[in-house]
């Protein structure tokens, strides 16, 4: 027997509806190319989120288009945001940091019909212009007055477009399984794959992520999302934000400006943030060259990589509480959350074992730990095997892609992470399974060994991959970046993992290096580590 209750379509519609009716009062504060603080009101994004809705159908944009962006975090992609999903179309976020080869595969991939660009992209755009024959026009995010000059045809002025148009729009009734957006992931080996999320998961994933033991967002916060809208729509948080009525502050192509992000911290009030660990660095680096402080920051979250606890005791210092999550593009992207600990009532040893950990799965998601054999292993802090997941905010495949063979015959997803649960729920990524190493028939967790050595003081970052040993098979080679001025040696980073690690796990070797590449969301990049130390010999 059926419940009666009404069967209404969980919508991105229905977050902006609301956000309107009873939040639109709410500031919006954004760094832009060509303003450096602009201001409005959720009831002025909205008013205007129509306008552009009016000049996407004018453009000839149709329902189940995919409308690209390359764009920073600011308040013209949040309005394409809304404007695109809720037109019934697909808003298709573009990673800019990506090679150009592989813009140019995910924009003829995504069959997208418009690009909305920042100013800084348009070089990349005329780039690729002639490769993308079915893109039909290229709208510049800016006023008339600050277009540039640009060889392309069929470029439009953002600004100029929405002035023209009424601001009356009559949104479709959507169903809530029609798909809303679009984001590739930036994988390290064969081309980028899409994840088309739809409005009934990333509603879910809202409410999901705005839970007390998660992000708990509420009216009286400022949040400051430094995690690119390009990459997973910045956490969920341009909807979240909406549907709780919080200030939002977008930094623009300033999310790593150590100086930027103080000034909005301390002008704009933030108490929250998510970034992750790179752009904390910038900040934390920041503050402790000048003296200067953030008190109005209460909290942030840190994840897309292992935080170190340097990171987390820095900012104790500063009265900000860290928080570390953990989830994937295939997951919309939240999974885990480590929510605020007790920390006198722990003891100091556990806060410090327990705040590293990714965290407790969040409702929605479902998670399990497998061996080799797909044998589900038990949760006891000990074992560690592959992580799987399962959920209404995970994918059920890839888009245009039936044969990734990333879900088994029960629906799980596997992560490619793995990871130990311990009896509280609590999970800890290990490393990713084509990261660990394997010596002597015995897992190392190449993240543990990174974590540990950024925790010297004299190391900038560190990166620890595994190659080949003729009598273990694989052995631990650490790469490490030293900060300016610093010295240390060898021997001196070698016996710093004494008592914090096995004895056995220790690198074989420490190599000092001036950079390490990342992909293209800031992660170390094992890949092209292997592949640059594949003839490596340890020494004897």
């Amino acid at each position: 027997m059926h419940g009666l209750m009404m069967d209404t379509p969980l919508t991105i519609t229905s977050v902006m509806k609301h956000a309107e009716k009873f939040h639109g009062g709410t500031e919006i504060v954004s760094v832009t190319n060509d303003n450096p603080r602009h201001r409005y009101t959720y009831t002025d994004a909205f008013t205007r989120v129509r306008k552009l809705a009016n000049s996407l159908q004018r453009l000839g944009a149709k329902p189940g288009d995919r409308i690209a962006t390359l764009a920073w975090n600011d308040y013209r992609h949040f309005e394409l945001y809304y404007a695109v999903s809720c037109s019934g179309m697909v808003c298709h976020t573009i990673n800019p940091r990506l090679f150009p080869e592989q813009v140019e595969y995910i924009v003829n991939h995504a069959d997208d019909t418009f690009i909305y660009t920042d100013v800084l992209f348009l070089p990349l755009l005329e780039q690729l212009q002639a490769l993308m024959p079915n893109v039909k026009g290229i709208i510049v995010l800016t006023s008339e007055d600050c277009m540039p000059e640009t060889s392309m045809n069929n470029v439009y002025c953002y600004e100029t477009l929405l002035a023209s148009e009424n601001d009356s729009f009559e949104w479709p009734e959507i169903d809530e399984l029609e798909a809303s957006s679009l984001c590739y992931t930036s994988g390290t080996t064969g081309h980028p794959k899409g994840v088309l999320y739809n409005h009934r998961s990333t509603v879910l994933h809202c409410l999901g992520g705005s839970l007390r033991d998660v992000m708990g967002l509420n009216s009286n916060d400022v949040i400051l999302p430094i995690v690119p809208m390009f990459h997973v729509n910045a956490w969920g948080i341009p909807y979240g934000a909406a549907m709780i009525g919080t200030k939002l502050v977008f930094p623009g192509s300033k999310m790593a400006d150590g100086e930027v992000l103080t000034e909005l911290i301390n002008e704009e009030k933030v108490t929250f943030s998510a970034g992750v660990p790179t752009v904390w660095l910038a900040l934390q680096n920041y503050l402790e060259q000048t003296g200067k402080r953030i008190d109005p920051l209460d909290r942030v979250i840190v994840g897309g990589a292992a935080c170190p606890v340097s990171i987390m005791e820095t900012f104790d210092k500063y009265g900000v509480y860290t928080h570390v999550g953990w989830g994937m593009t295939e997951m919309s992207p939240l999974g885990t959350y480590n929510p605020k600990l007790d920390r006198d009532a722990l003891g100091e040893e556990a806060f410090a074992r327990m705040r590293v950990k990714a965290g407790r799965g969040m409702y929605g998601v479902e998670m399990k730990i497998v061996d080799e054999d797909n044998k589900e292993l038990p949760w006891d802090g000990v074992a560690f095997g592959g992580l799987k997941v399962r959920g209404p905010w995970v994918c059920s495949n890839y888009f245009k892609l039936d044969d990734s063979n990333a879900h088994d015959d029960e629906g799980w997803f596997d992560t490619g992470d793995v990871s130990t649960i311990d009896a509280d729920g609590f999970m800890q990524i290990t490393d990713r399974s084509k990261d660990v190493i394997k010596s002597g028939g015995e897992w190392i967790s190449s993240i543990d060994l990174e974590n540990a050595a950024v925790d010297h003081p004299a190391v900038e970052e560190a990166a620890v991959i595994g190659l080949y040993h003729e009598k273990w098979t694989e052995r631990p080679l650490l790469l490490v970046i030293k900060k300016e001025g610093a010295e240390l040696s060898r021997e001196e980073m070698l016996g710093w993992f004494k008592g914090k690690v096995a004895t056995w796990w220790t690198p074989d070797d420490c190599l000092f290096v001036t950079e390490l590449p990342h992909t293209a969301t800031g992660k170390l990049s094992k890949k092209d580590l292997r592949d640059q130390y594949k003839d490596y010999v340890f020494p004897a």
